[in-house]
């Protein structure tokens, strides 16, 4: 098992959510949008300039800021 950083999990591969490092707003918003621990979580898309890029979770596609990503961790 290998932990990295969600924004450098490779385009459509999957991950599991391991660990938020974050506090507050930020943290009730990704939990609202189904990013709990062992969530499956699928990079598919990045915007030319890399920021922001779609993720698959729980069958809904949201974008997500590379500030955002950094402080989510998961397992691949």
């Amino acid at each position: 098992m290998k932990k990295i950083h969600l924004d450098d999990l490779p385009l459509n591969c999957t991950g599991k959510v391991d660990t938020l490092h974050c506090e507050g707003a930020i943290r009730r918003r990704l939990l609202d949008l189904g990013i709990v621990k062992g969530t499956k979580i699928i990079p598919i898309l990045k915007s030319p300039c890399g920021d922001p890029t779609a993720f698959v979770i729980r069958g809904s596609t949201i974008a997500l800021r590379k500030e955002d990503s950094n402080l989510i961790e998961v397992i691949l």
